[in-house]
């Protein structure tokens, strides 16, 4: 993989430090303020760009919580096992 390819995967320092409850409501934020269309273009880049962090912050710990609680299962007699998350 190339190095831009992985900077284009890398959560910034700043979001990666938020909950996924903030992470959301700022991307909510981010999607109506570009959906009003009244930001100009260069802030509407940097807009879409942190949109996208955001989301990939957001992707990972719903991922992380999915696997908490998968790790989390465990047969009638012990051993472990993993069940989906909407088994629960």
């Amino acid at each position: 993989m190339s190095e831009s390819a992985k900077g284009a995967t890398r959560i910034p320092k700043d979001i990666a430090a938020l909950s996924f409850e903030q992470a959301m409501g700022e991307l909510e934020s981010i999607v109506r303020e570009l959906e009003q269309g009244t930001v100009e273009l260069d802030r509407a880049v940097g807009a879409y760009e942190r949109g996208v962090a955001l989301k990939r912050h957001c992707d990972v710990k719903l991922r992380d919580a999915r696997m908490t609680v998968e790790r989390i299962s465990v047969a009638p007699d012990g051993t472990p096992s993993t069940s989906p998350l909407d088994g629960v």
